[in-house]
């Protein structure tokens, strides 16, 4: 078959009318993964694996090619095809620890870590919103983040002179 194939189709009289078409190339066709989705798998290729990417992929609302929702294998495969280099978790060194991680080194709960990063005591990183927070070991031995776990269910409030407290501290014996 050649690039481009005479279609005929029979017209009046049993004449012939041609159209030529180019034929598509191996790979060119119109179910290809999106640059956008492409981009979020190679920022987060090096440091978090297929299962994590594929999760933020389905969080962003992103679809394959094809109109799917993300796998693993879909992301290894994606990984494959475009040359993206994948995330060994035998490499893993600590440096760079997820809030789970985070969470369980220091014994607290990930809503603990999401607080600090909200409050933004725990400097952590997302290469792209919907990612998961990347947190630096190093960080979670700063001052800040010792002092503010140590004001544990505390909020941090001074109270000033002169401030009326809200409510009125009762006696045993009830109200009067």
């Amino acid at each position: 078959m050649s690039a481009a194939e005479p279609l005929g189709s029979p017209g009046a009289y049993g004449q012939h009318s041609q159209l030529r078409i180019r034929k598509p190339k191996t790979g060119e066709h119109g179910c290809s993964t999106s640059d956008e989705a492409l981009a979020v798998v190679r920022s987060m290729a090096s440091r978090w694996s297929d299962q994590d990417i594929a999760a933020s992929l389905n969080r962003m609302g992103l679809r394959t090619g094809q109109g799917k929702t993300w796998t693993a294998h879909r992301v290894s495969s994606i990984r494959r095809v475009r040359d993206i280099h994948a995330y060994r978790s035998a490499d893993k060194d600590g440096e760079w620890l997820t809030m789970f991680e985070a969470a369980k080194l220091l014994g607290v709960t990930s809503h603990a870590i999401r607080r600090l990063i909200n409050d933004r005591v725990l400097p952590a990183e997302q290469v792209m919103p919907d990612a998961p927070w990347q947190i630096r070991a190093s960080d979670l031995r700063s001052d800040a983040v010792t002092a503010a776990l140590s004001r544990k269910h505390r909020p941090c409030r001074n109270v000033g002179e002169g401030q009326i407290p809200m409510f009125v501290e009762v006696s045993e014996g009830g109200a009067q």
